[in-house]
């Protein structure tokens, strides 16, 4: 845990001069009040640095002591279990048997009763490693309300990819909505991988065995020209209708002839289990061995594993190879025989409960039932510690709040204990950030601040805080990306209107939290509770939906999303040096400090924030809000587009088109004007990604226009901001 210590400035003290008695016998009238020379500043909205208060945030996990499973549910048993998933905004979780039905029951330890929502056990071939093997929510499920499972078939055999629709209100998916994704034939029963798993990005994940047999008889893992022993990785929401799916413009081997555009990694023999971790975004994979050594691996994209010229970093078969060892890529990690014989994989620990894994991986092995946990620098991996073991372990799972469940073939689910240690504080009032949640009054240290222009966020409203630490203090750019000390804190608090122009109907919905750590920014997201009396910390993204009473009485469903920590990064990109909203453009406006309004540039100042005295505020730059008539339409729609669509479109972006939004950015070097748009038309006839003077056929009015796969941005809104596109549309109008 950090304490960021006091530190209190000396108080600039401002005199006043009063005037005097004149000479000759005259007198100042006693009603006339005391004037301040023509030349004093105006008064300061901050005077002093104030006292930091004792912050309870962590910098780096708290080791615990012992660790074990125990039972969880014990009323419950779900023999022939592979893999279990919370349902995405509901309080619930649902089981995944292999002999072809989706069950669900309460998140809760005294849960006694499990309903069968999806029963495919009489459309499904469940013979062997064959039957109903993976199921991911969609990241949108709480509004469109699909699930895609993976699952065997016969005649021929095959691998089948499906959608179904589990409809709002009922307890059951229909089994007649199922839509086919993807079919993949398999010449013989085993080594069908399983998982499927939407990552980060929103892309659909697919494993795939090598298609059985042993030793890969017919080399598919090495072959580029089926989809058999692969990662795939395919976009579920294409833009162009009737598609069942599309391939994402970034996936690595788009531009090779020789390999499927689906791949996103191969030479796999039977990569059974694979997670992303919810902080990093990585794809962690355990591919099972064939008879020496099992494997960890982390695929970024475009990985050949090595599956069957290697097993783990053992020759196995190199008679058809023509390929140089460096073209391999080596598991991280690897373990034998004495140590099991088909690893599951797992995932990197992110809940709060457990604090000896906290950034571990954890996974176990079928046959030896051993369950480990890694520890990885980030480059290799530097410990691997036994914790448990269970029987017969198929798979591990994650819960809403990223606590791991390790699911048993016997049906049992168990989940994991520890007997001492600490972690990051479980709520908002543990941290100390706010003396007073109830009224939001914040600890000493913490200066509250607004924004010109602030990022859309589906109409809710925002306050914003920031503490620097001790003496340290900001690097101060005029249009650059600011520097931050170590030790910085942001907080962010986010609220909506549930009628609509009525401030006392506002509810409380997340409070965010950022801090600087010495190796980058680290980010929390606490969700508050339906009371709004504190807030509990969230490891995954969540979803709700809000009931909101419109200006003209009309009651309408709102869906929120709770971002996880993998989401937070995916805005604050490292390309934007992680922090948005604190630069020069955005702070240099006026803040009421409550006694006094001043420009926050010149208060800040004032009271030594930043490394060197800044100056006059009034000659720096400031980005002009949305609706102000003063700034021109170009002047406003550039700033849109930088305040809420740069942090990823400008060079070293996350993106895989070459455009860049930032303001400064001369508008014939952007990339965008009568740009044909490499990411799809979205059915636009000769469209471009902005066509002077033509909105309805210019991609970026029709990105900001929908919340579907093709939006921007691409995760967290799902209101279209109607004035953003207005002023977008008058601004491509214009050009």
């Amino acid at each position: 845990m950090v304490k960021l210590a006091a530190c209190l400035l000396l108080v600039i003290v401002i005199a006043s001069c009063g005037g005097g008695g004149s000479g000759g016998g005259g007198s100042t009238s006693p009603t006339t009040p005391p004037q301040p020379p023509a030349s004093e500043e105006p008064p300061f909205g901050l005077d002093e640095r104030p006292p930091l208060a004792d912050f309870n945030l962590p910098t780096e996990p708290v080791a615990g002591g012992e660790l074990g499973l125990e039972r969880r549910y014990p009323a419950l048993s779900f023999p022939s279990a592979l893999f279990i998933s919370p349902v995405p905004g509901e309080p619930s979780l649902v089981v995944v048997r292999q002999s072809g039905t989706l069950e669900a029951f309460e998140d809760d330890n005294a849960s006694s009763e499990a309903k069968v929502v999806l029963d495919l056990s009489e459309r499904i071939l469940f013979a062997g490693e064959q039957g109903l093997l993976g199921l991911a929510f969609d990241p949108d499920f709480v509004s469109n309300r699909f699930l895609y499972v993976h699952y065997s078939m016969n005649n021929p055999r095959r691998s089948v990819i499906a959608r179904f629709s589990w409809e709002p209100g009922s307890d059951e998916v229909d089994p007649d909505s199922e839509k086919i994704i993807l079919e993949v034939e398999q010449p013989f029963a085993n080594h069908n991988g399983g998982m499927l798993a939407f990552g980060p990005d929103d892309m659909l994940y697919i494993a795939l065995g090598d298609g059985g047999s042993g030793g890969d008889p017919q080399n598919n893992a090495q072959n580029t020209q089926n989809l058999l022993g692969t990662i795939l990785r395919i976009d579920v929401h294409p833009a162009e209708p009737g598609l069942p799916y599309s391939i994402p413009l970034d996936n690595p081997f788009t531009q090779n002839p020789t390999i499927l555009d689906e791949i996103w990694a191969f030479g796999l023999r039977n990569p059974f289990r694979f997670s992303f971790d919810r902080e990093t975004g990585k794809l962690w994979l355990g591919d099972v061995g064939q008879r020496t050594l099992e494997e960890i691996d982390i695929a970024t994209g475009g990985e050949n594993f090595g599956w069957r010229v290697y097993e783990g970093t053992m020759p196995f078969d190199d008679s058809e190879n023509s390929l140089p060892d460096s073209s391999f890529t080596p598991p991280i990690y690897e373990y034998g025989r004495d140590q099991g014989v088909a690893i599951i994989g797992g995932y990197v620990y992110r809940g709060n409960d457990i604090a000896a894994l906290a950034g571990r991986y954890v996974y176990t092995d079928f046959g030896s039932g051993n369950i480990w946990a890694l520890t990885y620098d980030g480059g290799k991996v530097v410990g691997n510690e036994l914790i448990a073991r269970a029987e017969s372990p198929t798979s591990l799972g994650e819960d809403a709040n990223g606590e791991l469940i390790v699911v048993s073939r016997q049906g049992e689910l168990y989940g994991f204990t520890e007997s001492g240690g600490g972690n990051a504080p479980d709520l908002l009032s543990e941290t100390g950030l706010f003396t007073d949640l109830r009224n939001l009054v914040v600890a000493s240290g913490l200066i509250e601040y607004t924004v010109n222009h602030a990022f859309w966020s589906d109409n809710a409203l925002k306050r914003r805080w920031i503490a620097v630490p001790e003496a340290e203090v900001i690097d101060f750019e005029d249009t650059e990306a600011w520097n931050f000390p170590v030790g910085t804190i942001t907080v962010k608090h986010f609220e909506m209107l549930t009628i609509e122009g009525n401030p006392a109907s506002a509810v409380r919905l997340e409070t965010r939290v950022m801090t600087r750590l010495r190796e980058g920014w680290e980010a929390f997201t606490y969700r508050w509770n339906a009371q709004g009396t504190d807030a509990t910390l969230l490891s995954g993204r969540q979803t709700q939906i809000l009931q909101i009473q419109t200006a003209a009485g009309e009651q309408v469903e709102q869906v929120y999303s709770y971002p996880s920590r993998t989401d937070c990064f995916r805005c604050h990109t490292a390309a934007a040096d992680r922090v948005l909203g604190l630069n020069t453009r955005q702070i240099n406006t006026e803040f009421d400090y409550g006694d006094v309004i001043d420009n926050q540039l010149r208060s800040w100042n004032h009271i030594g924030l930043f490394r060197q005295d800044i100056g006059d505020d009034q000659q720096y730059p400031a980005y002009p809000g949305i609706d102000d008539a003063t700034a021109s339409p170009d002047e406003r729609a550039r700033t849109y587009l930088d305040v809420n669509c740069a942090q990823c479109h400008q060079p070293g972006g996350t993106t895989p088109v070459d455009i860049d939004l930032r303001f400064d950015t001369p508008i014939e070097q952007m990339g965008i004007i009568n740009e044909v748009p490499l990411a799809g038309s979205l059915g636009i006839e000769d469209a471009r990604i902005v066509l002077p003077g033509q909105p309805g056929r210019s991609i970026v009015i029709a990105r900001t226009s929908r919340r579907d796969g093709a939006a921007m941005p691409p995760l967290a809104s799902h209101l279209v901001d109607q004035a953003g596109v207005e002023l977008l549309s008058a601004w491509v109008e214009a050009q």
